[in-house]
Protein backbone atom coordinates (compact mmCIF):
# COMPACT_ATOMS: atom_id res chain seq x y z
CA UNK A 1 0.00 0.00 0.00
CA UNK A 2 1.58 3.29 -0.92
CA UNK A 3 1.94 5.38 1.87
CA UNK A 4 2.23 8.75 0.44
CA UNK A 5 -0.54 10.29 -0.89
CA UNK A 6 -2.72 8.29 1.87
CA UNK A 7 -2.35 8.15 5.15
CA UNK A 8 -0.94 4.44 6.55
CA UNK A 9 -4.59 2.64 7.06
CA UNK A 10 -3.21 -0.52 6.97
CA UNK A 11 -2.19 -0.29 10.92
CA UNK A 12 -5.80 -0.26 11.37
CA UNK A 13 -6.54 -3.28 9.10
CA UNK A 14 -3.74 -5.67 8.37
CA UNK A 15 -2.34 -8.68 10.46
CA UNK A 16 -1.03 -7.43 13.42
CA UNK A 17 1.90 -9.88 12.88
CA UNK A 18 2.74 -9.02 9.21
CA UNK A 19 2.75 -5.04 10.22
CA UNK A 20 5.36 -5.42 12.74
CA UNK A 21 7.20 -7.72 10.37
CA UNK A 22 6.73 -4.97 7.74
CA UNK A 23 8.02 -1.98 10.63
CA UNK A 24 9.83 -4.09 12.76
CA UNK A 25 12.36 -5.52 9.89
CA UNK A 26 13.39 -1.87 8.19
CA UNK A 27 13.64 -0.99 12.08
CA UNK A 28 15.96 -3.45 12.99
CA UNK A 29 18.42 -2.62 10.17
CA UNK A 30 18.40 1.16 10.57
CA UNK A 31 19.04 0.84 14.32
CA UNK A 32 21.32 -1.86 13.55
CA UNK A 33 23.11 0.31 11.42
CA UNK A 34 22.74 3.16 13.78
CA UNK A 35 24.81 1.11 16.39
CA UNK A 36 27.02 0.27 13.96
CA UNK A 37 27.43 3.30 13.12
CA UNK A 38 28.70 4.13 16.73
CA UNK A 39 30.66 1.40 16.24
CA UNK A 40 32.60 2.33 13.45
CA UNK A 41 34.38 5.06 15.07
CA UNK A 42 35.05 3.11 17.83
CA UNK A 43 36.61 0.57 15.55
CA UNK A 44 38.94 3.00 13.33
CA UNK A 45 39.82 5.36 16.55
CA UNK A 46 41.23 2.26 18.68
CA UNK A 47 43.65 1.13 16.09
CA UNK A 48 45.03 4.63 15.95
CA UNK A 49 48.64 4.04 15.55
CA UNK A 50 50.31 4.99 19.13
CA UNK A 51 46.98 6.92 20.58
CA UNK A 52 44.28 4.07 20.18
CA UNK A 53 43.84 2.46 23.63
CA UNK A 54 43.79 6.18 25.54
CA UNK A 55 42.13 7.66 22.24
CA UNK A 56 39.46 4.93 22.81
CA UNK A 57 39.13 5.70 26.61
CA UNK A 58 38.82 9.55 25.41
CA UNK A 59 35.86 8.55 23.49
CA UNK A 60 34.36 6.68 25.67
CA UNK A 61 34.12 9.70 28.19
CA UNK A 62 31.93 11.52 25.64
CA UNK A 63 29.08 9.00 25.86
CA UNK A 64 27.66 11.06 28.99
CA UNK A 65 28.12 14.49 26.55
CA UNK A 66 26.38 12.92 23.52
CA UNK A 67 23.87 10.95 25.30
CA UNK A 68 22.82 14.08 26.87
CA UNK A 69 22.37 15.32 23.17
CA UNK A 70 20.88 12.60 22.26
CA UNK A 71 18.35 13.21 25.18
CA UNK A 72 17.44 16.35 24.08
CA UNK A 73 16.88 15.36 20.66
CA UNK A 74 14.30 12.77 22.01
CA UNK A 75 12.78 14.71 24.45
CA UNK A 76 11.28 16.52 20.62
CA UNK A 77 11.50 14.07 18.30
CA UNK A 78 10.20 10.93 20.08
CA UNK A 79 6.88 13.17 21.16
CA UNK A 80 6.63 14.53 17.42
CA UNK A 81 6.85 10.54 16.03
CA UNK A 82 4.12 9.17 18.30
CA UNK A 83 1.73 12.25 17.86
CA UNK A 84 1.76 12.05 14.62
CA UNK A 85 1.07 8.36 15.00
CA UNK A 86 -2.27 8.80 16.96
CA UNK A 87 -3.37 12.08 14.50
CA UNK A 88 -2.88 9.73 11.96
CA UNK A 89 -5.25 7.11 12.94
CA UNK A 90 -7.45 9.70 13.65
CA UNK A 91 -7.25 11.53 10.03
CA UNK A 92 -6.31 14.97 11.65
CA UNK A 93 -3.47 15.21 8.73
CA UNK A 94 -3.97 19.01 9.05
CA UNK A 95 -2.63 18.85 12.92
CA UNK A 96 0.02 15.81 11.81
CA UNK A 97 1.72 18.70 9.74
CA UNK A 98 1.86 21.24 12.74
CA UNK A 99 3.57 18.69 14.31
CA UNK A 100 6.45 18.39 11.73
CA UNK A 101 6.93 22.18 11.89
CA UNK A 102 7.44 22.21 15.68
CA UNK A 103 9.66 19.22 15.33
CA UNK A 104 12.10 21.07 12.96
CA UNK A 105 11.58 24.38 15.08
CA UNK A 106 12.28 22.58 18.48
CA UNK A 107 15.36 20.88 17.50
CA UNK A 108 16.98 23.51 16.05
CA UNK A 109 16.46 25.69 19.52
CA UNK A 110 17.14 22.91 21.93
CA UNK A 111 20.18 21.94 19.04
CA UNK A 112 21.88 25.85 19.02
CA UNK A 113 21.58 26.20 23.08
CA UNK A 114 22.52 23.00 23.88
CA UNK A 115 26.04 23.29 21.44
CA UNK A 116 26.58 27.07 22.34
CA UNK A 117 26.74 26.19 26.40
CA UNK A 118 29.20 23.07 25.96
CA UNK A 119 31.57 24.26 23.93
CA UNK A 120 32.06 27.61 26.27
CA UNK A 121 32.28 25.09 29.24
CA UNK A 122 34.00 21.74 27.00
CA UNK A 123 37.05 21.12 28.81
CA UNK A 124 34.95 21.27 32.73
CA UNK A 125 32.50 19.23 31.67
CA UNK A 126 34.53 16.14 30.35
CA UNK A 127 36.19 16.39 33.93
CA UNK A 128 33.35 15.95 35.12
CA UNK A 129 32.67 13.17 32.60
CA UNK A 130 35.67 11.32 33.52
CA UNK A 131 38.51 12.89 31.68
CA UNK A 132 41.89 12.76 32.86
CA UNK A 133 44.98 14.59 31.87
CA UNK A 134 45.76 11.80 29.33
CA UNK A 135 41.97 11.42 27.86
CA UNK A 136 41.34 15.32 27.86
CA UNK A 137 42.63 16.29 24.56
CA UNK A 138 41.10 13.45 22.85
CA UNK A 139 37.49 13.70 24.44
CA UNK A 140 37.94 17.27 23.29
CA UNK A 141 38.74 17.09 19.92
CA UNK A 142 36.33 14.56 19.29
CA UNK A 143 33.12 16.34 20.82
CA UNK A 144 34.36 19.86 19.66
CA UNK A 145 33.06 19.05 16.14
CA UNK A 146 30.33 17.44 17.50
CA UNK A 147 28.79 20.19 18.91
CA UNK A 148 29.48 22.34 15.55
CA UNK A 149 26.84 19.91 14.25
CA UNK A 150 24.28 19.12 16.90
CA UNK A 151 21.60 20.74 14.89
CA UNK A 152 22.22 18.40 11.75
CA UNK A 153 22.04 15.89 14.50
CA UNK A 154 18.66 16.81 16.13
CA UNK A 155 17.24 17.27 12.98
CA UNK A 156 18.25 14.59 11.32
CA UNK A 157 17.14 11.55 13.77
CA UNK A 158 13.77 13.70 14.55
CA UNK A 159 12.80 13.74 10.62
CA UNK A 160 13.69 10.33 10.53
CA UNK A 161 11.74 9.26 13.15
CA UNK A 162 8.62 11.48 11.17
CA UNK A 163 9.64 9.05 8.41
CA UNK A 164 9.10 6.35 9.85
CA UNK A 165 5.58 7.48 11.40
CA UNK A 166 4.31 8.72 8.93
CA UNK A 167 4.42 5.03 7.33
CA UNK A 168 7.46 4.90 5.46
CA UNK A 169 9.81 2.68 7.61
CA UNK A 170 11.83 1.62 4.39
CA UNK A 171 13.12 5.05 3.62
CA UNK A 172 14.10 5.91 7.01
CA UNK A 173 16.14 2.78 7.34
CA UNK A 174 17.79 3.66 4.26
CA UNK A 175 18.72 6.65 5.16
CA UNK A 176 19.87 5.25 8.30
CA UNK A 177 21.88 2.35 6.22
CA UNK A 178 23.46 5.69 4.05
CA UNK A 179 24.92 7.34 6.88
CA UNK A 180 26.22 4.28 8.55
CA UNK A 181 28.14 3.17 4.80
CA UNK A 182 29.19 6.34 3.96
CA UNK A 183 30.85 6.55 7.56
CA UNK A 184 32.48 3.87 7.17
CA UNK A 185 34.02 5.28 3.80
CA UNK A 186 35.23 8.47 4.97
CA UNK A 187 36.48 7.92 8.88
CA UNK A 188 39.97 5.78 7.55
CA UNK A 189 39.92 8.81 4.97
CA UNK A 190 39.86 11.64 7.94
CA UNK A 191 41.19 9.63 10.79
CA UNK A 192 44.57 7.87 8.69
CA UNK A 193 44.40 9.70 4.78
CA UNK A 194 44.47 13.04 6.17
CA UNK A 195 46.12 11.84 9.79
CA UNK A 196 42.80 14.00 11.41
CA UNK A 197 43.37 11.65 14.10
CA UNK A 198 40.36 11.56 16.33
CA UNK A 199 38.53 14.74 15.39
CA UNK A 200 38.16 13.33 11.73
CA UNK A 201 36.15 10.45 12.69
CA UNK A 202 33.91 13.50 14.10
CA UNK A 203 34.01 15.01 11.20
CA UNK A 204 32.81 11.79 9.04
CA UNK A 205 30.06 11.57 11.33
CA UNK A 206 28.69 15.12 10.64
CA UNK A 207 29.33 15.24 7.36
CA UNK A 208 26.73 12.25 6.77
CA UNK A 209 24.16 12.75 8.95
CA UNK A 210 24.01 16.59 6.88
CA UNK A 211 23.95 14.41 3.69
CA UNK A 212 21.33 12.26 5.15
CA UNK A 213 19.24 15.31 6.76
CA UNK A 214 19.26 17.31 3.03
CA UNK A 215 17.49 14.25 1.34
CA UNK A 216 14.90 14.08 4.63
CA UNK A 217 14.04 17.73 4.35
CA UNK A 218 13.79 17.35 0.56
CA UNK A 219 11.10 14.52 1.20
CA UNK A 220 8.85 16.20 3.26
CA UNK A 221 8.66 19.28 0.07
CA UNK A 222 7.39 16.19 -1.77
CA UNK A 223 3.78 17.01 -3.08
CA UNK A 224 2.49 14.02 -2.27
CA UNK A 225 3.07 13.35 0.60
CA UNK A 226 0.44 13.36 3.31
CA UNK A 227 2.18 15.43 5.38
CA UNK A 228 4.78 18.56 4.08
CA UNK A 229 6.32 21.51 4.95
CA UNK A 230 4.51 24.33 5.65
CA UNK A 231 5.48 27.46 3.56
CA UNK A 232 6.89 30.44 5.58
CA UNK A 233 8.04 30.89 9.27
CA UNK A 234 7.55 27.78 11.59
CA UNK A 235 5.86 29.30 14.13
CA UNK A 236 5.58 27.24 17.29
CA UNK A 237 2.21 25.96 18.07
CA UNK A 238 2.58 26.13 21.89
CA UNK A 239 -0.18 23.05 22.51
CA UNK A 240 1.41 20.91 19.77
CA UNK A 241 4.66 21.51 21.37
CA UNK A 242 3.37 20.87 25.00
CA UNK A 243 1.97 17.58 23.97
CA UNK A 244 4.89 16.63 21.71
CA UNK A 245 7.49 17.31 25.04
CA UNK A 246 5.28 16.21 27.42
CA UNK A 247 5.49 12.73 25.75
CA UNK A 248 8.83 12.72 25.13
CA UNK A 249 9.99 13.59 28.67
CA UNK A 250 9.70 9.80 29.28
CA UNK A 251 13.02 8.97 26.59
CA UNK A 252 14.61 12.45 27.69
CA UNK A 253 14.39 11.50 31.38
CA UNK A 254 15.65 7.79 30.11
CA UNK A 255 18.49 9.23 28.52
CA UNK A 256 19.44 12.03 30.56
CA UNK A 257 19.51 9.43 33.44
CA UNK A 258 21.46 7.62 31.03
CA UNK A 259 23.97 10.63 31.16
CA UNK A 260 24.06 11.01 35.12
CA UNK A 261 24.65 7.27 35.43
CA UNK A 262 27.76 6.93 32.70
CA UNK A 263 29.34 9.73 34.58
CA UNK A 264 29.30 7.70 37.61
CA UNK A 265 30.41 4.77 35.92
CA UNK A 266 33.03 6.48 34.54
CA UNK A 267 34.64 8.28 38.11
CA UNK A 268 33.67 4.86 39.50
CA UNK A 269 35.85 3.03 36.92
CA UNK A 270 38.66 5.79 37.32
CA UNK A 271 39.07 5.25 41.12
CA UNK A 272 39.13 1.25 40.85
CA UNK A 273 40.66 0.99 37.03
CA UNK A 274 42.28 3.90 35.72
CA UNK A 275 42.33 5.55 32.39
CA UNK A 276 42.07 1.84 30.63
CA UNK A 277 39.06 0.94 32.72
CA UNK A 278 36.99 3.57 31.29
CA UNK A 279 38.16 2.28 27.63
CA UNK A 280 37.16 -1.04 28.51
CA UNK A 281 33.39 -0.11 29.78
CA UNK A 282 33.60 1.68 26.51
CA UNK A 283 33.97 -1.21 24.23
CA UNK A 284 31.60 -3.67 26.61
CA UNK A 285 29.15 -0.79 26.05
CA UNK A 286 29.12 -0.38 22.30
CA UNK A 287 29.04 -4.09 22.02
CA UNK A 288 25.84 -4.17 24.10
CA UNK A 289 24.68 -1.26 22.21
CA UNK A 290 24.12 -3.25 18.92
CA UNK A 291 21.70 -5.57 20.68
CA UNK A 292 20.47 -2.68 22.88
CA UNK A 293 19.23 -1.25 19.04
CA UNK A 294 17.94 -4.27 17.76
CA UNK A 295 15.39 -4.26 20.68
CA UNK A 296 14.86 -0.54 19.45
CA UNK A 297 14.04 -1.98 16.13
CA UNK A 298 11.21 -3.64 17.58
CA UNK A 299 9.97 -1.03 19.64
CA UNK A 300 10.31 1.74 16.50
CA UNK A 301 8.01 -1.40 14.53
CA UNK A 302 5.54 -1.40 17.58
CA UNK A 303 4.79 2.11 18.31
CA UNK A 304 2.82 3.21 14.94
CA UNK A 305 0.81 0.18 15.20
CA UNK A 306 0.74 0.66 18.78
CA UNK A 307 0.22 4.33 18.39
CA UNK A 308 -2.65 4.21 14.98
CA UNK A 309 -4.98 1.79 16.78
CA UNK A 310 -4.62 3.45 20.35
CA UNK A 311 -6.01 6.46 18.21
CA UNK A 312 -8.56 4.15 16.18
CA UNK A 313 -9.61 2.67 19.68
CA UNK A 314 -8.58 -0.86 18.32
CA UNK A 315 -7.28 -2.11 21.95
CA UNK A 316 -7.17 -6.26 20.79
CA UNK A 317 -4.65 -5.34 18.65
CA UNK A 318 -2.85 -2.65 20.98
CA UNK A 319 -2.32 -6.08 23.07
CA UNK A 320 -1.30 -8.09 20.49
CA UNK A 321 1.53 -6.15 19.19
CA UNK A 322 2.55 -5.25 21.98
CA UNK A 323 2.90 -9.53 23.40
CA UNK A 324 4.56 -10.44 19.66
CA UNK A 325 7.32 -7.22 20.18
CA UNK A 326 8.00 -8.70 23.44
CA UNK A 327 8.38 -12.39 22.20
CA UNK A 328 10.31 -11.71 19.72
CA UNK A 329 12.43 -8.74 22.02
CA UNK A 330 13.52 -11.44 24.01
CA UNK A 331 14.64 -14.14 21.21
CA UNK A 332 17.24 -11.54 20.56
CA UNK A 333 18.42 -11.28 24.11
CA UNK A 334 18.70 -15.01 24.23
CA UNK A 335 21.83 -14.40 21.50
CA UNK A 336 23.08 -11.49 23.54
CA UNK A 337 23.46 -13.78 26.16
CA UNK A 338 24.56 -16.26 24.27
CA UNK A 339 27.21 -13.91 22.65
CA UNK A 340 28.33 -12.40 26.08
CA UNK A 341 28.84 -15.50 27.73
CA UNK A 342 30.80 -17.73 25.24
CA UNK A 343 32.13 -15.03 22.39
CA UNK A 344 33.67 -12.04 24.55
CA UNK A 345 37.07 -12.74 23.22
CA UNK A 346 36.12 -11.85 19.97
CA UNK A 347 33.84 -9.44 19.97
CA UNK A 348 36.17 -7.23 22.21
CA UNK A 349 39.09 -7.98 19.89
CA UNK A 350 37.49 -6.01 17.00
CA UNK A 351 38.53 -2.82 19.27
CA UNK A 352 41.56 -3.45 19.87
CA UNK A 353 44.99 -5.21 19.98
CA UNK A 354 46.64 -3.89 23.06
CA UNK A 355 45.71 -6.98 25.29
CA UNK A 356 45.38 -5.15 29.08
CA UNK A 357 42.72 -3.29 27.31
CA UNK A 358 41.00 -6.28 25.75
CA UNK A 359 41.54 -8.62 28.86
CA UNK A 360 39.04 -5.42 31.11
CA UNK A 361 36.67 -5.69 28.53
CA UNK A 362 36.44 -9.37 28.56
CA UNK A 363 35.86 -9.50 32.25
CA UNK A 364 32.96 -6.58 32.04
CA UNK A 365 31.16 -7.85 29.23
CA UNK A 366 30.94 -11.22 31.31
CA UNK A 367 30.07 -9.86 34.52
CA UNK A 368 27.23 -7.32 32.68
CA UNK A 369 25.18 -9.19 31.13
CA UNK A 370 24.07 -12.68 33.13
CA UNK A 371 20.54 -11.50 33.02
CA UNK A 372 20.04 -9.63 30.07
CA UNK A 373 17.49 -12.44 28.43
CA UNK A 374 14.99 -10.04 30.40
CA UNK A 375 15.90 -6.58 29.21
CA UNK A 376 13.75 -6.98 26.18
CA UNK A 377 10.62 -7.69 27.91
CA UNK A 378 11.29 -4.39 29.71
CA UNK A 379 12.37 -2.41 26.87
CA UNK A 380 9.22 -3.12 25.03
CA UNK A 381 7.34 -2.58 27.96
CA UNK A 382 8.55 0.96 28.40
CA UNK A 383 8.41 1.95 24.63
CA UNK A 384 4.66 0.55 24.93
CA UNK A 385 3.41 2.82 28.23
CA UNK A 386 5.22 5.79 25.46
CA UNK A 387 3.74 4.73 22.29
CA UNK A 388 0.19 4.87 24.51
CA UNK A 389 1.46 8.49 25.91
CA UNK A 390 0.94 7.38 29.20
CA UNK A 391 3.77 9.56 30.51
CA UNK A 392 3.89 8.72 34.18
CA UNK A 393 4.42 5.35 34.25
CA UNK A 394 6.97 5.74 31.09
CA UNK A 395 9.10 8.48 32.63
CA UNK A 396 9.20 6.15 36.51
CA UNK A 397 10.09 3.05 34.01
CA UNK A 398 12.87 5.17 32.70
CA UNK A 399 14.23 6.31 35.84
CA UNK A 400 13.87 3.65 38.22
CA UNK A 401 16.94 0.98 36.37
CA UNK A 402 18.97 3.83 36.25
CA UNK A 403 18.49 6.00 38.99
CA UNK A 404 17.05 4.21 41.16
CA UNK A 405 18.74 0.61 41.13
CA UNK A 406 21.87 1.20 39.30
CA UNK A 407 23.19 4.42 41.09
CA UNK A 408 23.12 3.30 44.71
CA UNK A 409 24.57 -0.46 43.55
CA UNK A 410 27.58 1.55 41.54
CA UNK A 411 28.47 3.04 44.72
CA UNK A 412 28.20 -0.20 47.04
CA UNK A 413 29.36 -3.23 45.15
CA UNK A 414 32.73 -2.08 44.05
CA UNK A 415 33.40 -1.86 48.37
CA UNK A 416 32.78 -5.02 48.28
CA UNK A 417 34.26 -6.75 44.79
CA UNK A 418 36.31 -3.79 43.25
CA UNK A 419 36.24 -3.03 39.51
CA UNK A 420 34.02 -6.09 38.93
CA UNK A 421 31.30 -4.36 41.44
CA UNK A 422 30.67 -1.55 39.36
CA UNK A 423 30.28 -4.10 36.12
CA UNK A 424 28.44 -6.66 38.58
CA UNK A 425 25.79 -3.48 39.19
CA UNK A 426 24.49 -3.79 35.95
CA UNK A 427 22.56 -6.97 36.41
CA UNK A 428 21.46 -6.45 39.54
CA UNK A 429 19.65 -3.44 38.68
CA UNK A 430 18.34 -5.14 35.62
CA UNK A 431 16.94 -7.91 37.42
CA UNK A 432 15.21 -4.91 39.76
CA UNK A 433 13.65 -3.20 37.16
CA UNK A 434 12.08 -6.16 35.65
CA UNK A 435 10.13 -7.14 38.92
CA UNK A 436 8.56 -3.09 38.65
CA UNK A 437 7.65 -3.40 35.32
CA UNK A 438 5.91 -6.60 35.61
CA UNK A 439 3.70 -5.46 38.27
CA UNK A 440 3.37 -1.71 35.83
CA UNK A 441 2.23 -4.01 32.89
CA UNK A 442 0.37 -6.32 34.33
CA UNK A 443 -2.02 -3.69 35.97
CA UNK A 444 -2.13 -2.16 32.31
CA UNK A 445 -3.34 -5.42 31.06
CA UNK A 446 -6.09 -5.45 33.57
CA UNK A 447 -7.59 -2.56 32.91
CA UNK A 448 -7.22 -3.59 28.97
CA UNK A 449 -9.41 -6.45 29.70
CA UNK A 450 -12.22 -3.90 30.73
CA UNK A 451 -12.25 -2.05 27.52
CA UNK A 452 -13.83 -3.27 24.38
CA UNK A 453 -12.99 -2.00 20.81
CA UNK A 454 -14.34 1.47 20.58
CA UNK A 455 -15.00 2.34 23.68
CA UNK A 456 -13.37 5.76 25.15
CA UNK A 457 -9.84 5.16 26.87
CA UNK A 458 -10.51 7.14 29.91
CA UNK A 459 -9.56 4.99 32.68
CA UNK A 460 -6.07 3.80 31.20
CA UNK A 461 -4.92 7.55 31.69
CA UNK A 462 -3.16 8.44 28.44
CA UNK A 463 -1.71 11.75 27.75
CA UNK A 464 -3.18 11.91 24.41
CA UNK A 465 -6.65 13.02 24.23
CA UNK A 466 -8.79 12.28 21.11
CA UNK A 467 -8.40 15.52 18.68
Amino acid sequence: MSTHNLAPTELGTESVGKLLKKYAVPGIIAMTASSLYNMVDSIFIGHIPGDGPLALSGLAVTFPLMNLSSALGTLVGVGAATLVSVLLGQRNYKAANKVLANDISLNCITGVIFAAICLVFINPILRFFGASDNTLVFAREYMQVILVGNVITHLYFGLNALIRSSGNPKLAMGLTLFTVISNTILDPIFIFVLDLGIRGAAIATVLCQAMALSYSLRYFTRKDNVMRLPKGVFALDLRIAKDSLAIGMGPFLMNSASCIVTMFINQQLLKYGGDLAIGAYGIVNRINFLFIMIVMGFNQGMQPIAGYNFGALKYSRVKKVFTLTALWASGVCVLWFIASEFFPQLMVGIFTNDQELKDLADKGLRAMNPVVILVGWQMVSTNFFQSLGMVGKSIFLSLSRQLLFLVPLIYTLPLFFGIRGVFFSFPASDLLACITTFFLIHNLFRKFSKLKDGDEPTILGSQIKQR
